[in-house]
């Protein structure tokens, strides 16, 4: 892929210098606004196609914030374009469908691995290969979490590439291969659904990057089959929050 005279990465518009070390990444583009409200002095350096991204300072240290669209494929192409211009610790901040029983509409998903149910991670590495969430990320999110005492889980996260093979499997021509596969992650302790972070995890491995995600819980589809509480929370402020403390608590170690 031949990219402009200045080095300008083709699909992410940015260049060396345009971002920090430490990366978010929202899927959705108007979250990175809301983002870049929590950094100091953060300014718009490109919006192109799905990805935006805001470059501001926290604790004195240069920090993005990128959107990198819905599913693997984009999130692949965000990672990789991002490396190439210095970044090296990167947060997925997104929204998750619970599916163990104990994980509510409103709660925190802090990923440790997960599922590779989705296309784009078998393009970068065998399926044996294992997406694993970085260490030092995760016990940054962990502990920022509980400092700000929200109720949070750690754990598996299954990703998919359809949204509506999750939602409505049984119209699905391979309705069989999602219900079982379903249930099977259940059965595993299998926390939440969502579309990234295998990807992310796995791209992360290969280059040689940290990467970790947390997540809102939305729903539980689960809950709501059994007759339980399932409330219904898109706001993802805590979840953003969470990353937030997570970046910072980083920063201060590698300033030591």
């Amino acid at each position: 892929m031949k990219y402009s005279d200045n080095g300008e990465q083709y699909h992410i518009g940015l260049k060396s210098g345009d971002v920090g070390k430490y990366v978010i990444l929202p899927g959705d583009p108007k979250r990175c606004a809301k983002i870049a409200a929590y950094f100091d002095d953060a300014k718009l350096v490109a919006d192109r196609r799905e990805f935006t991204t805001y470059t501001g300072y926290l604790n004195g240290e240069k920090v993005s914030v990128t959107s990198t669209g819905i599913g693997g494929p984009s999130a692949s192409i965000a990672l990789e374009e991002l490396v190439n211009v210095g970044a090296e610790t990167f947060i997925r901040v997104g929204t998750c469908g619970g599916m163990d029983i104990n994980v509510k509409g409103g709660d925190i998903v802090i990923a440790t691995g997960a599922i590779r149910m989705e296309g784009t991670s078998k393009e970068y590495a065998p399926i044996e290969f294992p997406a694993v969430a970085n260490l030092d990320v995760t016990n940054a999110l962990v502990k920022a979490a509980k400092n700000l005492n929200f109720e949070y889980h750690t754990g598996v996260v299954q990703c998919k590439d359809s949204f509506y093979g999750q939602h409505n499997p049984e119209k699905m021509p391979v309705n069989y291969e999602l219900l079982n596969k379903w249930e099977a992650w259940k059965k595993m302790g299998c926390l939440a659904s969502e579309m990234e972070s295998a990807a992310l995890f796995i791209a992360g491995s290969f280059l040689r990057v940290k990467v970790g995600s947390v997540f809102l819980t939305v729903a539980n589809q689960e809950r709501e089959k059994q007759g339980l509480e399932n409330p219904v929370v898109h706001d993802t402020d805590k979840a953003i929050k969470t990353a937030i403390e997570a970046l910072k608590f980083l920063i201060g170690e590698n300033k030591c």
